[in-house]
């Protein structure tokens, strides 16, 4: 939990403001039973009424103090959790966003979503807490102990029975309850996966009308959630009333104890009702510390969940930024790469993959489902980090480059089109927020986009649903197109990105390319044939190995794999 030291140390001198006013307001309820005592046994007994209005007055101003000195600790720790919460947030989420893709694949996303929210959460209303009643309740606890002690000898032995087994109490809660309350997120992050999965999916589990099935599915997981959850509360639910048995049974031996006293003459009234008063102060205090414990663990669940991902060390690492030699600009080289996912023991993604692709080449590349193509693509960002071997962008060798720097040059439209909750404008302006209208449209005219988003009643300030569901497959992928032509990157990477358009469009599109494309790499993945035919050259691969490179006519010639390709989806004999 070494990623609280930050905001401890930011927080700390309004904590403990909060902390001190909070002290007030304990004394101030301390003070209450010892001076009844004296308005009992001084005032009342010796019937003067003058020492009762006095005390009573003096009840009144500490009561007043103590309610000033709580408003202004409820202020302070609002003030500092929400602060807190808000920061906490907002740095996981930075965390989050500066993890490589390595360091992400460790967790499950809707982990990360539960880390988010629901955890943090938690950890904030601990630490409300903590300014509100956690720390009172062992300042009113101890400071009943002493008062108590200090009225009476002989009834301050029933406190030294209590207070252990409470203690015991406490303690087993804190053990019993910390591997429940883990259980219990674990099962509330399936409960978002579960969820997750449904809503991205939506339109086929309607198409295929499997509303039934996610029906159960879901409530299978709500159920393991529920028992998880009422193991936790059936184990915390147990402390409570065994720490109220323990004090009430306190309360009954003082007053039996006391009895004796009063008619013994050792013991005076007022005493047994302050002392009955403070043993209920410490049976609420000590209840209270049993509930603080319950939310400790839960939080402790928690921040140990989110220290989790702050711990995460990015992989990716690079050395001082090295000067670009001009003429390199867009040249990638791929010298005897080999790559796994991590923690995979299967074969290989990619396998000794050698490849040089010079500066304002358009490539091809073509392949079966799953033979490596857009793994290959997504090495060159650094999406990852190659397992063995060395790629290189203008010359340098990406490990040893900035991502941030890197990335800039690149534009890439992945093979999932993603769109974004807003308007037309603001989807393609990612690419280059600075971009004139008229770069907007030249790069939608590129893409092929211009025409239908002109034809829609508000043009380019028309809304995009969440995920671009008011858009077909084809206008989501001439969207992305735009977005990252708008961007002037010196290598474009389309990752089958124009698989939902018809051939038409897809023929416009590569039009546009060609003259926008002069100056820079560019490398397209396709499925079809026809989508690479008249690149400058064609990268065939085969499960994670280059089969062959060349032109149509050369791998119509010499490449097995292209032949079979082009055989499948043309219906021709290779002659």
């Amino acid at each position: 939990m070494q990623f609280l030291s930050k905001y401890i140390k930011k927080y700390w001198k309004m904590f403990s403001l909060a902390v001190l006013f909070l002290t007030f307001e304990a004394i101030s309820d301390l003070l209450m039973p010892t001076i009844m005592a004296k308005i009992i046994d001084v005032g009342v007994a010796g019937r003067d009424i003058s020492y009762v209005l006095k005390m009573g007055g003096v009840m009144l101003l500490i009561t007043l103090f103590g309610a000033l000195a709580a408003s202004s600790r409820s202020i302070m720790a609002s003030i500092v959790s929400q602060n807190f919460g808000t920061e906490l947030r907002s740095d996981l989420y930075k965390k989050i966003q500066s993890l490589s893709f390595n360091n992400l694949d460790r967790f499950e996303r809707a982990s990360l979503i539960t880390r988010l929210t629901n955890d943090v959460t938690q950890v904030q209303v601990f630490a409300n807490g903590l300014m509100r009643i956690f720390v009172k309740a062992p300042l009113i606890a101890i400071g009943g102990l002493f008062m108590a002690t200090r009225l009476d000898i002989q009834l301050a032995v029933v406190l030294a029975v209590v207070v252990p087994v409470v203690a015991v109490f406490i303690v087993m809660n804190l053990r019993l309850g910390f591997p429940r309350f883990a259980r219990v997120q674990k099962a509330l992050d399936r409960v978002n996966g579960v969820m997750r999965e449904y809503l991205s999916g939506v339109r086929v589990v309607k198409a295929f009308n499997r509303f039934d099935v996610e029906i159960n599915k879901f409530d299978q997981t709500n159920e393991h959630f529920m028992e998880q959850s009422v193991a936790a509360a059936r184990l915390m639910a147990v402390f409570g009333p065994a720490i109220m048995l323990t004090v009430n049974l306190g309360i009954v031996a003082v007053l039996w104890i006391g009895g004796f006293g009063v008619n013994n003459g050792t013991i005076q009234v007022g005493s047994i009702v302050a002392f009955i008063n403070y043993m209920t102060q410490i049976l609420f205090s000590l209840m209270m510390i049993s509930m603080v414990f319950t939310m400790f663990v839960r939080a402790k669940t928690s921040s140990v969940r989110i220290g989790e991902v702050f711990a995460e060390e990015d992989q990716l690492t690079w050395k001082e930024e090295n000067h670009v030699v001009e003429s390199q600009k867009g040249r990638i080289d791929f010298e005897n790469v080999t790559f796994f996912y991590e923690g995979s023991s299967d074969e290989a993604i990619l396998k000794n993959i050698n490849l040089g692709i010079l500066p304002g080449e358009t490539v091809g590349i073509i392949g079966s489902t799953g033979s490596g193509k857009s793994t290959l693509v997504g090495l060159i960002p650094r999406f990852y980090d190659t397992t063995e071997g060395t790629i290189k962008v203008d010359g340098e060798d990406i490990r040893g480059v900035n991502p941030k720097r890197l990335r800039e040059k690149i534009a890439i439209v992945p093979q999932k089109t993603t769109l974004f909750t807003g308007t037309v404008e603001e989807n393609i302006k990612w690419g280059n927020e600075q971009a004139s209208m008229e770069e907007l449209i030249a790069a939608a005219e590129i893409a092929g986009a211009h025409e239908f988003i002109s034809d829609s009643p508000e043009g380019y300030l028309t809304r995009i649903g969440q995920g671009g569901v008011n858009f077909s497959g084809g206008q989501k992928q001439r969207l992305s197109i735009a977005r990252a032509l708008i961007k002037n990157p010196e290598i474009l990477i389309l990752d089958d990105s124009t698989s939902a358009v018809d051939v038409a469009t897809e023929a416009k599109i590569k039009e546009g390319l060609k003259k926008y494309a002069k100056s820079l790499t560019c490398l397209l993945i396709a499925q079809r044939i026809s989508s690479v035919i008249d690149a400058d050259k064609i990268v065939v691969m085969d499960h994670g190995e280059i089969t062959g490179v060349g032109k149509h006519e050369d791998l119509l010639k010499g490449c097995k794999v292209y032949q079979e390709i082009y055989q499948s989806q043309m219906g021709k004999e290779v002659r």
